[in-house]
């Protein structure tokens, strides 16, 4: 939780009490249901909660936006950008029932009424979001594939409307087909060596139906 609070400083009492709870609640879903490595799990706050709020270090997000977070997993990184923003809407979309089942459980124990857990694939999901996040789902161009046309079409941040993904390594390749990606190295915001190849990755996309 030190880590947290070293990057984020200005965090209300309410939020520094729902990102304490995390690890209690994790540690007790996990011995259910398997979401995170075992070990991971005792490395929660910096390869899982800190690695996903290095989204907030590249755009921040206003009140009212909407943001779908594809094959959340567990919930990252959609829990705790809730938590860190929370007049902001999340749809969390995971294909895998049992994982929307912790992440429900989890959002509801830490009182967190912007956040909405769906059991459904992400070419099924309505509607249209500002942002559209997550980790290293699947490869760019079939995450493109699946997102590109939920995407609003009214522009309401510094950065254009589009997808703000978390990935690592030489993405060199991966990118090929995205000339307007914009890539925001981690160790720019954090200094442990677990982000050494962290990226967040912007691609901006056209609203299109």
């Amino acid at each position: 939780m030190e880590l947290i609070k070293k990057y984020f400083s200005n965090l209300t009492d309410t939020q520094v009490d729902q990102f304490e709870q995390l690890e209690s609640l994790y540690k007790e879903w996990n011995a259910q249901i398997n979401v995170i490595s075992r070990k991971d799990i005792d490395e929660l706050y910096l390869r899982h909660v800190l690695h996903s709020l290095g989204i907030a270090k590249v755009q921040g997000f206003k009140p009212k936006t909407r943001i779908l977070d594809v094959g959340t997993g567990g919930g990252f990184p959609g829990i705790p950008l809730a938590i860190l923003f929370p007049e902001t809407n999340f749809l969390l979309v995971d294909s895998i029932g049992k994982k929307i089942k912790v992440v429900a459980a989890v959002a509801e124990a830490l009182g967190l009424k912007n956040v909405t857990a769906s059991h459904e694939r992400a070419e099924k999901v309505k509607g249209e979001f500002d942002f559209i996040v997550s980790r290293a789902v699947t490869n760019m161009d079939d995450f493109v594939k699946w997102t590109r046309k939920k995407i609003s079409k009214k522009k309401h941040h510094e950065l254009s409307n589009g997808i703000l993904y978390l990935k690592g390594g030489d993405l060199t390749n991966e990118l090929i087909n995205f000339p307007k990606a914009t890539l925001y190295d981690l160790p720019n915001y954090f200094s442990e060596d677990f982000f050494e190849t962290k990226k967040v990755v912007h691609i901006p996309l056209k609203y299109k139906r």
